[in-house]
């Protein structure tokens, strides 16, 4: 349960730490695990030193996390510790995808922990730190009532700044053979249209010009309307262009199996909705993706890719690839690197295949050797660099408007993202933070832009 009681002066002296690893919708969830401990009295710490509360909001995904997690919660335990000495209480929280698979692993070997909590559970999160205050042991919640989550959460109290995120969709269907997020997040569920748009609504008067829609199969959302009606995306998009004063949309992760023909002709129709898309493959055999259960072939990906450039020409692709996973020939990877090729990104992210307790893949035979994994992977991120090195390069020149985030890394220097969702740094004044200006990209550096404000000198006062 939440309270909308005020905060008192002296509940405004504790203080929480939260380290977020992982996918933007772990981000999300961080931002909400704070709305939800504000009524409390908890407000942010710069560093675990200064806290009275640390949450470990974890993920799964990528090989070694829970040991990543184990190492972090080892020095936890040390400060912990100095701080009870000091007549000081520290209550200790893991939170996210590791604490919902490994949960009693977590307090066995971390007895110290004060709450493990799932994903869909961060609501309960007042009840469990006053039952952690009255009781020894930890308290485990890893339930999956993600319908209750929504519900209980507290509208959104605090401004994520020029840019933010808001999860529409969680959990996932389906069961990729490498894949935890079903064990994790659990199955797929829609958040309703009102909750959606009275949030984003919310984001934009806090000070948002943009919003990027989270789901772990986002355009598989089909949430309900009002009236009963079930939307999909493409749907929903139009609603939320419809928002003054938001500018900007995006969507992350999608699912080829859920680009309907609608979304894809939303890229052309939709202003607001940005030229840049993250739309995972894995591989580009269809033996492989068979055996990754990823429910389409490569060709559909190459299909997809065109009509949506189609739809909206100066749309770049960003994906995922997997190498190595079990039973990947060299002729498998070949068609990975065919289809790197014919498609073309402008970003990847790609990894060796690293079993996940639990999934599939992970009994299957013919595991691929790790030299073999090391090999191939460095073929396949040597040319997808080779691409994002030259849509880089390709954007000099080009003029483009950018949204200021805030101040760069140099003294005078503002940071921002091009429609692309590239890091652009431009000389500008620091008032320009949450505005759209038009810019003239000047150079390509290895993972960012610089670029030149247009109109500099009305803007330096304006």
């Amino acid at each position: 349960m939440t309270s909308s009681s005020p905060i008192t002066a002296s509940a405004n002296r504790k203080k929480l730490f939260i380290r977020t690893w992982g996918c933007q919708m772990n981000v999300y969830d961080s931002t909400r695990m704070a709305d939800v401990l504000a009524p409390l009295g908890y407000g942010p710490a710069a560093t675990p030193e200064e806290a009275d509360m640390v949450i470990l909001n974890t993920c799964h995904i990528r090989e070694k996390a829970s040991e990543k997690v184990f190492s972090d919660l080892g020095r936890l335990r040390l400060l912990k510790h100095e701080r009870e000495a000091a007549g000081q209480k520290m209550v200790l929280a893991v939170a996210g995808c590791v604490a919902q698979a490994e949960g009693a692993e977590i307090t066995a070997r971390a007895p110290w922990v004060d709450i493990v909590l799932g994903p869909q559970t961060y609501h309960r999160l007042p009840e469990m730190v006053a039952r952690a205050s009255r009781a020894a042991g930890a308290q485990i919640d890893t339930d999956f009532p993600v319908e209750q989550k929504f519900d209980l959460l507290p509208d959104v109290s605090a401004s994520q700044g020029p840019t933010a995120f808001l999860t529409i969709q969680e959990g996932c269907d389906k069961f990729c053979s490498f894949c935890v997020v079903p064990y994790t997040r659990g199955a797929e569920f829609s958040r309703p249209v009102a909750a959606i748009l009275a949030e984003a609504r919310r984001l934009v008067a806090g000070g948002a010009r943009e919003i990027t829609l989270l789901g772990q199969n986002v355009n598989a959302w089909h949430g309900e309307a009002p009236d009963g009606a079930a939307w999909t995306l493409s749907r929903l998009l139009y609603a939320l262009a419809e928002i003054d004063g938001l500018a900007r949309l995006r969507y992350t992760t999608s699912h080829p199996r859920d680009m309907d023909d609608a979304l894809i002709q939303a890229h052309g129709r939709i202003p607001q909705l940005m030229p840049f898309l993250h739309l995972p493959v894995q591989s580009g055999s269809d033996r492989v993706l068979a055996a990754m259960n990823r429910q389409h072939k490569a060709d559909l990906f190459v299909r997809i890719a065109d009509r949506l450039r189609e739809a909206r020409p100066d749309l770049a692709l960003s994906s995922d690839f997997i190498v190595g996973h079990p039973g990947e020939t060299d002729a498998d990877h070949a068609a990975t690197m065919a289809l790197v090729e014919k498609v073309g990104f402008a970003l990847a992210y790609s990894f060796k295949y690293s079993p996940r307790p639990g999934t599939p893949a992970s009994g299957q035979p013919l595991q691929v050797a790790e030299a073999v994994k090391d090999a191939r992977l460095q073929e396949l991120q040597a040319l997808l660099r080779q691409q994002q090195d030259g849509f880089n390069r390709d954007c000099v020149g080009r003029e483009c408007d950018i949204l200021f985030t805030g101040p760069a890394r140099h003294p005078g220097q503002m940071a921002g993202r091009t429609p692309w969702l590239q890091p652009v740094h431009v000389m500008a004044p620091a008032h320009l933070a949450g505005r759209l200006e038009r810019v003239r990209i000047d150079a390509a550096h290895p993972n960012s832009l610089s670029a030149t404000l247009l109109n500099e000198k009305e803007l330096a006062t304006a």
